[in-house]
């Protein structure tokens, strides 16, 4: 089984007016934590769209338009995605999504691929989130009175880090940093068995 960590930056919290700005994956067996595949790119824009930009969303990345018109096309994007995905066999039920904030990034990267293109290909529909996998695993060892509720840690990426001693994530919030550290924090919760 692999997964597909992945994260997004946008310039704004509204799909229906904000634009994918960021896009960064890693592929990774999650039985060994073997590394299969990386990318990162930045995404252009056309500057009307730019324009709409909601300034808080753009003060948390960093992102200044200079960077976004020296990015890929969407068009490029999406292609080299297909064929990444393909190449590796990322398909419904040999993969799955793996987010800090899925029902976010799942609609921004929809932007890229269209949910029918999605479908056409067979990619997995499940993208599995961070904080449902810690909050479970919390859950039972608060039951057995092992360990504290997670409403008493936070459940936010950066509470978990803390919770199991890691550091945060590297700032500006950068997909690729957004990326390396859900995956550092999916090994402490979660871990790969084969590793």
């Amino acid at each position: 089984m692999l997964g597909v960590f992945l994260d997004t930056e946008t310039n704004g919290l509204n799909s229906q007016v904000h634009r994918i700005l960021e896009l960064a994956y890693k592929i990774v067996d999650l039985s060994t934590g073997e590394l299969k595949e990386e990318y990162q790119t930045i995404v252009a824009q056309p500057f009307e769209l730019w324009e709409k930009s909601d300034q808080e969303s753009l003060r948390i990345n960093g992102f200044q338009w200079e960077e976004v018109a020296q990015g890929r096309t969407p068009r490029h994007v999406s292609q080299h995605i297909i064929d990444t995905f393909t190449k590796l066999g990322v398909r419904r039920k040999q993969a799955v999504f793996i987010c800090q904030n899925p029902s976010f990034d799942r609609v921004f990267f929809s932007q890229l691929i269209d949910p029918d293109t999605q479908e056409l290909l067979s990619w997995p529909y499940h993208w599995l989130d961070l904080a449902s996998m810690y909050w479970a695993l919390t859950m039972d060892k608060a039951r057995k009175a092992q360990g504290p509720f997670p409403w008493e840690t936070g459940f936010s990426k950066d509470l978990i880090a803390a919770h199991y001693k890691l550091p945060g994530e590297s700032k500006p919030h950068r997909a690729m940093n957004g990326v390396s550290h859900l995956l550092l924090c999916y090994q402490a919760v979660v871990g790969f068995p084969k590793n």
